[in-house]
């Protein structure tokens, strides 16, 4: 019953996360371009929330086409967007971002990185039996996994897909707390 709470807590994140994009008022250049970025990490992490809560067919195709817009708006294409001096409204880039560039770099690659294990993981079976098999439950499964900073790309994509997304979602929290500015 809690692992469920957790996947509806995550899955419920990401859907807001999709419905909280704010106008882009103003912005221009750069600061345009990973607004855009982050509308399209947002669109396609609420679409494959919709599948996984059973709010749209799930299809395993369309998760991976979605993880695929989130791979390439990740990782170094992400941090590319944020050169300093950009952090100006109407931006919500937090100052942590030029403060803490290795830290920042690090989220953003683990979000490609996690994306990429969801897509490959998209064709795993789904549900509380699978992530019991998949070793998420019970005796060591995410608790142990998490200790030592997250599950390897490996068993991400050996996850249920609901499991991998969840660490999707966790990845996209935690960049948000630390390096968004809400509006």
């Amino acid at each position: 019953m809690m692992k469920r709470g957790c996947l509806a807590l995550a899955l419920g994140g990401a859907t807001l996360a999709g419905a909280g994009a704010l106008a882009h008022g103003g912005a221009e250049g750069v600061v345009m371009e990973r607004m855009e970025a982050m509308k399209d990490i947002a669109g396609a992490t609420k679409a494959i929330a919709q599948m996984l809560k059973g709010e749209a067919p799930y299809d395993a195709a369309a998760v991976r086409d979605q993880a695929g817009v989130i791979v390439a708006a990740g990782g170094e294409s992400l941090v590319a967007m944020f050169p300093e001096g950009t952090g100006h409204a109407p931006s919500e880039a937090a100052p942590a971002i030029w403060s803490e560039p290795d830290r920042f770099a690090a989220l953003a690659g683990r979000l490609a990185e996690t994306a990429r294990a969801l897509a490959e993981a998209a064709d795993n079976p789904r549900g509380p039996e699978a992530m019991k098999q998949a070793g998420m439950m019970g005796g060591g499964g995410m608790g142990a996994m998490m200790a030592d900073g997250g599950p390897s790309p490996e068993q991400l994509a050996a996850m249920p897909p609901d499991g991998a997304f969840m660490h999707l979602a966790q990845t996209c929290k935690a960049c948000h707390q630390d390096f968004r500015v809400e509006k």
